[in-house]
């Protein structure tokens, strides 16, 4: 049976409450809990990693047409099914609908359709609130030797967040791309915006918008609406980051908003088993699923053993941060922006495979292998 599409019993609990009638999703909040759980039964562990394309320093050059490298995605999300892997949240950017709508939606339709001959389904990120306040479209600058992800870029880039009389200029942007794909059993979830808040202390911070999260949080709000009125077959997802989630009171509002307004709950981890069971417990409580869209730095205690194994026993969907030590550089550490690395570090901080397709760490693909069933 492959992997990623609808289970039986998925498909039985989707029909059994279109036939009691309740609503999918109204277009001022999130999915009803119960078809909220009958979409976590019809994908019952989805595990894979954040993936750009080795050959792509960022969204844009791996979206833009002149360096859309479908071969580099079939070769690598082969290795990926490989591993067992059945989805991929992959980050999107506006700037290449506005150079050419329909070909950016071709392009991903391309994409789509390489990532399910490989059993691979994907979740689409819309918007980024991380790394270089200003994108530019056109040819990319090289990777900076040892920085990690020394050109990933924002969506959007802060002259438009900044100013909510722009916001409406991203509209055909949302609308175009999920309307399109709305329905499109390919696409397991939509994640609507990226870490929103996140300053960029240790990297941008000097050019950040000092009213970033609450420009963030306007756009937020307008991106639901945008897209609630085309009620999409798959989730909508915005993932809580930062602070204490363990404790409801001490929620930033921007969390709170978040989880209220997410038809299945996820969230970002990075830290050693103990914190990740205490954030899993503490949204599990909502009741409805949970996917953990980033985890996995090896020198902070976030592996994939024993953490992996850990979320498939809970039933928590999996993403690890990195894939293929490209031209994103993420094997670096986040330190590395204040001191640059002068050689490979000794213990990679992301990613799995190197280019060749070869392990940094056979064991741990082993051990991947093992939980996700592919050693089979």
């Amino acid at each position: 049976m492959r992997r990623t599409r609808t289970t039986f019993a998925g498909i039985v609990a989707i029909a059994a409450i279109a036939l009691a009638g309740t609503p999918s999703r109204g277009d001022d909040g999130p999915w009803p809990v119960a078809r909220a759980k009958a979409w976590g039964e019809a994908h019952p562990w989805l595990v894979g990693c954040n993936y750009c394309t080795s050959s792509a320093i960022n969204q844009l050059e791996m979206w833009q047409a002149e360096t859309f490298d479908l071969p580099a995605v079939d070769r690598e999300l082969g290795w990926a099914h490989e591993l067992g892997f059945n989805s991929m949240r992959v980050f999107l950017h506006d700037i290449p609908y506005k150079q050419d709508p329909e070909g950016f939606l071709k392009r991903i339709d391309a994409f789509l359709a390489v990532a399910d001959r490989h059993e691979i389904g994907v979740m689409l990120v819309l918007f980024d609130g991380v790394w270089d306040t200003d994108p530019k479209p056109g040819k990319q600058r090289e990777p900076k030797p040892g920085l990690h992800n020394s050109g990933w870029v924002q969506s959007p880039g802060r002259a438009i967040l900044g100013d909510p009389a722009r916001h409406d200029e991203l509209r055909p942007y949302v609308v175009g791309v999920v309307g399109r794909f709305k329905d499109d059993p390919r696409v397991h979830a939509w994640d609507l915006f990226n870490e929103l808040d996140n300053p960029n202390a240790n990297s941008y911070g000097s050019t950040e918008l000092k009213d970033k999260a609450d420009r963030a949080l306007d756009l937020l709000k307008k991106e639901l609406a945008w897209i609630r009125p085309l009620n999409p077959s798959q989730p909508l997802t915005m993932g809580v980051w930062k602070n204490d989630l363990t404790d409801p009171a001490k929620l930033t509002p921007i969390n709170k908003f978040q989880i209220d307004q997410s038809d299945v709950i996820s969230f970002h981890n990075y830290n050693p088993p103990d914190r990740m069971k205490a954030d899993v417990d503490a949204l599990k409580k909502y009741g409805r699923p949970v996917l953990c869209t980033e985890y996995m730095a090896r020198p902070n205690g976030s592996r994939f053993d024993p953490i992996l194994g850990y979320l498939k026993k809970e039933g928590v969907g999996a993403y690890n941060w990195g894939f293929i030590d490209g031209k994103s550089q993420t094997i670096y550490p986040w330190d590395s922006w204040k001191k640059p690395y002068a050689a490979e570090p000794p213990v990679w901080f992301h990613d799995v495979l190197r280019r060749d397709g070869k392990p940094y760490d056979p064991a741990e693909v082993g051990y991947i292998k093992s939980v996700t069933g592919a050693a089979k």
